[in-house]
């Protein structure tokens, strides 16, 4: 019988995070464990407030569904994945939160890391961005030169956040990745996307709102720069429908329900042609080794959450100049230690 608990926090920024939906200082966050005899899988989800997903609704599910969870016998995860999509429908968040912990406690129960039991070698590994978030482009500077990084992903809002790339790029010649949330027209797009490839710009991520597929079809023919979906693509039943507007998509384990989807979303991105990044969603080490675990299968990576919170509650996973190492021990590879 699976033994469920769970442990909600409120994990501190190094700086305010900005992004196009909003400013935060603190990032909620709901760690699940699975435990089975003297074994712990540890999974997470985030909770984000544009996703209408909150620490005290994902718990008020979870005590609902726990007894019939806690009965559950653990034999393979994307069975147990399945069983989540019926018992929980609709909460993509919270399923990833257990679906990851089910990965975990069955790699542990097989003795090997979970990349391996993925039947992955730990090679070829995209290097990770570090993210800037949106600010004065004074205190934006500033944060570029206190996190020297091979390559930097920007977060921006409007079109005149040009003169910030413009600014940045004086301070450093690593490339930049930039992230609009939705917040451009397709006229701003168009009009800066010259300006943007002259400043090594090497990717955007959702330039427009997600509605507007047919401008996104229109953009992504007149684009140098590669163009990768991420609000367009929650989940995997939107994947298809990207190929026409974007180069790449990137995964969200928490948006699309965890690995069990992501593996499947990866595999139809490729027989579609489009480029795999995989995404944070701010999670701490715990999260974040769940992601790096995919690392073998996927061309570029955003993970840096441990990176841009004050505060975590694990140890397992170690950054090296972009690089993103795991611990060698089995499941995940992480220790949970609560908050420090």
């Amino acid at each position: 019988m699976l033994q469920l608990n769970y442990y909600p926090f409120e994990l501190e920024f190094e700086y305010p995070f900005v992004t196009h939906h909003g400013r935060k200082t603190q990032q909620p966050t709901l760690i699940t464990s699975l435990g089975l005899g003297n074994l712990r899988g540890f999974g997470e989800a985030p909770a984000i407030h544009y996703y209408d997903v909150t620490v005290p609704g994902m718990t008020e599910v979870l005590e609902a569904k726990r007894q019939m969870i806690e009965r559950y016998s653990l034999t393979e995860p994307q069975r147990f994945w399945h069983f989540l999509h019926h018992l929980i429908p609709g909460q993509h968040f919270l399923t990833a939160a257990l679906d990851i912990a089910g990965w975990d406690l069955y790699a542990q129960m097989s003795r090997k890391p979970l990349y391996q039991l993925l039947g992955l070698k730990w090679e070829n590994t995209p290097l990770t961005d570090y993210t800037i978030g949106i600010d004065t482009v004074e205190n934006m500077v500033a944060k570029l030169k206190a996190h020297p990084w091979p390559m930097y992903k920007i977060k921006v809002s409007t079109p005149g956040d040009i003169d910030i790339l413009r600014v940045l790029r004086q301070h450093t010649g690593a490339p930049f990745r930039i992230d609009v949330n939705e917040g451009w027209t397709f006229d701003d797009a168009k009009n800066l996307l010259p300006e943007l490839q002259q400043l090594n710009v090497t990717m955007i991520e959702q330039p427009l709102p997600r509605a507007e597929d047919e401008a996104m079809e229109e953009l992504k023919l007149t684009s140098p720069i590669p163009m990768f979906a991420d609000e367009s693509c929650r989940t995997e039943d939107e994947v298809k429908k990207c190929a026409e507007g974007f180069h790449g998509i990137n995964i969200k384990l928490t948006k699309c329900g965890g690995i069990t989807p992501a593996l499947r979303m990866i595999k139809e991105a490729r027989a579609l042609g489009l480029k795999v990044m995989i995404g944070s969603m701010n999670e701490s080490t715990i999260g974040s080794a769940a992601i790096a675990n995919l690392l073998p299968l996927v061309d570029e990576v955003d993970a840096d959450g441990p990176l841009l919170l004050k505060e975590d509650v694990a140890e397992g996973l170690e950054y090296d100049n972009g690089i993103i190492k795991l611990s060698g021990r089995s499941g995940l590879g992480v220790r949970f230690t609560g908050k420090k």
